[in-house]
């Protein structure tokens, strides 16, 4: 069973953090899912599904002979393929059809006529949502700011984007699914995950932003349902 990402196209770079698929499977999987600040369009067996923003990890089945493809929009540009408040859908999967009607339909239909050509229709998708959509420039700047091992505080993030406090974490959940805190601690153990093995457990809290190797592990259990030396175990497949 393969797994690839993909860039996208250079128009779409702000908005999507890549294409990506798994090959046919020879038997019967599964891919433990965990939380990483994104949204995604998937398509499986003739269904194009709406994967919301996790708040913890679940477990998708992968079914033997049966290839998958996704899309998936950066952190606050949920509603480029969700066409909703992201918060609407947290920790939620639902069919396309209920957040698109016909145009959910449609991409299903196309993909299932040319499954090799899924990448491009995905794409395509999000480039005509690109004509009917405008993203929050505040919670762009928000994401950025947070993505950080020190980030600043909501009160000093909103009195330095114009907005108030209030309104900032409004749009936030609107934007990404929920709110600052959430993401803070998202986002961080983003951050670990792209570090990986690459460092000890004290080294990696220290760099991305932890209180201690204690406040990782509990951060690990809590987003992937693992401590870091099982998550990183080279047998534990996740994404």
């Amino acid at each position: 069973m393969r797994y690839w990402e993909s860039s996208p196209s250079a128009e779409l770079r702000g908005f999507v953090s890549c294409l990506w698929g798994h090959g046919a499977a020879p038997v019967e999987g599964s891919q433990l899912v965990v939380p990483d600040g994104c949204v995604d369009l998937i398509w499986r067996a003739g269904r194009v599904e709406a994967v919301g923003p996790d708040t913890g990890a679940w477990v998708s089945g992968l079914d033997a002979g049966a290839p998958v493809f996704g899309i998936r929009a950066r952190p606050g540009m949920a509603r480029l393929l969700l066409g909703v408040p992201a918060a609407e859908l947290q920790d939620l999967r639902v069919d396309a059809t209920e957040l698109w009607g016909s145009r959910g339909r449609d991409l299903a239909d196309a993909v299932d006529e040319r499954p090799e050509l899924a990448p491009a229709l995905l794409e395509r998708f999000a480039r005509q949502r690109l004509t009917e959509w405008e993203p929050d420039p505040a919670v762009a700047v928000a994401v950025a700011a947070l993505d950080d091992p020190r980030p600043p505080s909501v009160r000093a993030l909103a009195g330095r984007i114009g907005v108030s406090e209030r309104q900032l974490r409004r749009r936030i959940a609107d934007a990404v699914g929920y709110g600052p805190r959430t993401l803070v601690s998202v986002l961080r153990f983003q951050r670990a995950v792209r570090s990986g093995g690459e460092h000890s457990l004290a080294d990696l809290s220290h760099r991305c932003g932890y209180a201690d190797q204690a406040h990782l592990t509990r951060d690990f259990r809590r987003l992937s349902g693992l401590t870091p030396k099982r998550y990183f175990a080279p047998d534990q497949a996740a994404s």
